[in-house]
């Protein structure tokens, strides 16, 4: 049942923070946002009806506050806790979306990380706590992530995870203000029994 336990929630490992993304967050995630902005463009989501007009900061997350409450999507940003920082920081965001009920049970999830942070086993390891809380927590069955073939980063995430590749689509997101072409990559709950944070720990240990 979707509810108070199941959304909002926060999520942990070791110093990594998962939480709801909120409209307090703008100063510090814009100025992240900023600072890593050659970082993401080539990958960033656009919409081919915006005339290439991004939302603002308080427009995505009232959208995607509503797609929570709507049990369609689950909102994250990544925080990681910093030697002589009162609080977690954002490193990142992460956001569960087009989830189906019924017969599906299936979710797609796209992801970024500061670049300063990159390589450091923050993207995985978040995809990993998030992908073990929808299949047991939500009783999700397939996790999908929709990738750039020249997204060298990101694909390689899904590599060190063991995400299936289940081949190209073509055209099949708008990116930057251009269709552009995905590798498609899924898991499903029965392939990792153990948890995929787990063996994703267990394989870097």
């Amino acid at each position: 049942m979707w509810g108070q336990a199941t959304w909002p929630v926060t999520l942990e490992s070791g110093d990594l923070v998962l939480r709801p993304i909120r409209l307090r967050d703008r100063v510090e995630w814009t100025r992240v946002r900023a600072r890593n902005a050659d970082w993401l463009q080539p990958w960033e989501a656009s919409n081919p009806a915006s005339q290439g007009e991004l939302p603002s900061f308080g427009q995505m997350v009232r959208a995607l506050n509503e797609q929570a409450r709507a049990a369609a999507a689950l909102p994250f940003v990544i925080t990681e806790r910093v030697p002589g920082q009162g609080k977690p920081v954002i490193v990142g965001q992460l956001t569960v979306s087009s989830i189906m009920w019924g017969s599906a049970m299936m979710a797609t999830l796209g992801y970024w990380v500061d670049q300063d942070r990159a390589g450091r086993g923050i993207a995985p390891t978040a995809v990993a706590m998030v992908t073990d809380h929808c299949f047991r927590a939500l009783g999700l069955h397939r996790m999908e992530i929709n990738i750039r073939p020249e997204n060298g980063p990101s694909l390689r995430v899904v590599e060190k995870l063991g995400f299936r590749d289940e081949g190209l689509r073509p055209r099949y997101l708008h990116i930057n203000g251009d269709w552009a072409d995905h590798r498609s990559f899924a898991l499903t709950a029965e392939e990792v029994p153990g948890g995929l944070l787990n063996r994703w720990l267990a394989g870097r240990a």
